[in-house]
Formats: structure tokens, sequence, C-alpha cells
């Protein structure tokens, strides 16, 4: 479960991005000024720093500026009501990863963290294997039998989501982030059409899946 350090002093802002990142799944804590963030986010845990720029007490560039020379490694993005080109480029060089200019949407925020905790990512392993079905994330391959079975880039990232987060339940919200790009528009019929496709390829019987279930109501749970 990665750990998110939220540095925001606006409530409803603070309040929402907590709501809906424990939603996703990750631990959350909240803090509203600029001092107590920079001494909070040296303690060691954080997975992911999200750093308002405009705070009491000490602006984010300040905190990042500190973090940085105090050789805190952990990834920070930026929350800036600032679209000048200058304001991006100084929190870039002052160490941030991303920055995200206000107002956001939640599902492009979510893209923006799944995007950066991939690249600070410890190596996964490279196959997983669930009854006859072997996938291979170095060469994006499902083997089936040993057979190697024809599938989608969709498909497959749907797969590596399931298996990634095996035994919890996904919503369609959360799989629409993990098999279309954020700025594609889609519904939630497609992630069900997807679904069914899927249990054809890897499900020993399709009709009565054993691996890939659906959650009345809430979504779709891998257990394999």
């Amino acid at each position: 479960m990665p750990r998110i350090l939220i540095v925001e002093d606006e409530p409803d802002i603070a309040l929402g991005l907590e709501d809906d990142l424990t939603v996703e799944g990750h631990e959350v804590q909240v803090v509203r000024d600029g001092e107590t963030a920079s001494r909070l986010a040296r303690e060691p845990g954080w997975d992911l720093i999200l750093l308002d720029v405009m705070l009491p007490r000490k602006d984010g560039f300040d905190v990042c500026r500190e973090l940085r020379r105090a050789r805190v490694q952990t990834p920070i993005i930026l929350l800036t009501a600032k679209a000048q080109e200058a304001e991006k480029i100084l929190g870039l060089e002052l160490g941030a990863d991303d920055y995200v200019t206000k107002p956001f949407s939640p599902r492009e925020l979510r893209a923006r963290i799944k995007a950066v905790l991939r690249r600070f990512a410890p190596p996964e392993q490279d196959t997983y294997r669930f009854g006859e079905v072997e996938v291979d994330f170095a060469r994006a391959e499902v083997r089936r039998a040993g057979a190697a079975i024809e599938i989608t880039p969709i498909e497959f990232k749907l797969l590596a989501a399931f298996i990634k987060h095996r035994g919890r339940v996904l919503s369609r919200e959360q799989l629409l982030d993990a098999g279309w790009n954020h700025d594609t528009h889609v519904t939630d019929r497609a992630v069900d059409a997807h679904i069914v496709n899927l249990r054809r390829k890897i499900e020993p019987q399709p009709t009565e899946p054993k691996f890939l279930l659906s959650v009345r109501g809430l979504g779709y749970r891998f257990d394999g």
C-alpha cells in the first residue's frame, strides 16, 4: 500500500484528495503548511509527496528545495495554480518529478500519480502464473498451456492491473484508468466487453469464471 503525503492548505481540496486516494488503496496523511511538510517528509516510508506550491509558513518551492538538499529522494508532484512556464520549470529544476496545474481532474491526477509510482517502483517479477496461464510482463505475452494466445494491448493492461491488485475489487473507473489513456472517452460497457473477451482467453470455463470474478455493484476481482 503506497504511502502518500498530501501537503495542501485548502480544506476542500485536501479532503477531496484524501478521500479519492484512500479509495484508490493508498495510505495518506494530510498536512497544511510548509514547515510541517518539510519536517514530516524527511521521515522514512513515504512513496510520494503531493506538494501544493502556495502554502502558509513556507511555500512548496522552498519545501522542495530543502528536501532535495537534505537528500530526500521521495518523488514529488507539485500542485500549482500557476500556469506560467517559468514556474513549472523552476519546480522541475528544484527537484520535483512532475507537476499538475489547478484545477485538475481527479482522473488526470491519478494517472500522474500512477506514472510516477511506476517510475520509482522496485522491479517486479517478470512472469506470473495461475491455472494454465503464464503472463510474461517483460515480453507482454500471455501463454496458456504453453501456447501463446492473442491478446490486445488493452486486455494485457487490464490483466496486469488485476494481477497487481489480486484479491482486491477494482471498480470500472479504476479499470478505465488502467487500460485507457486518461484523455480517451470510453464507457463502462467497454470495460465489460473487454472483461468478457479476457475471460474467453484465460478461464477454463468463461461462463463460470474461476479467476476473473464479478462483484455485483462494485466491479471485478481477480483471484489467481
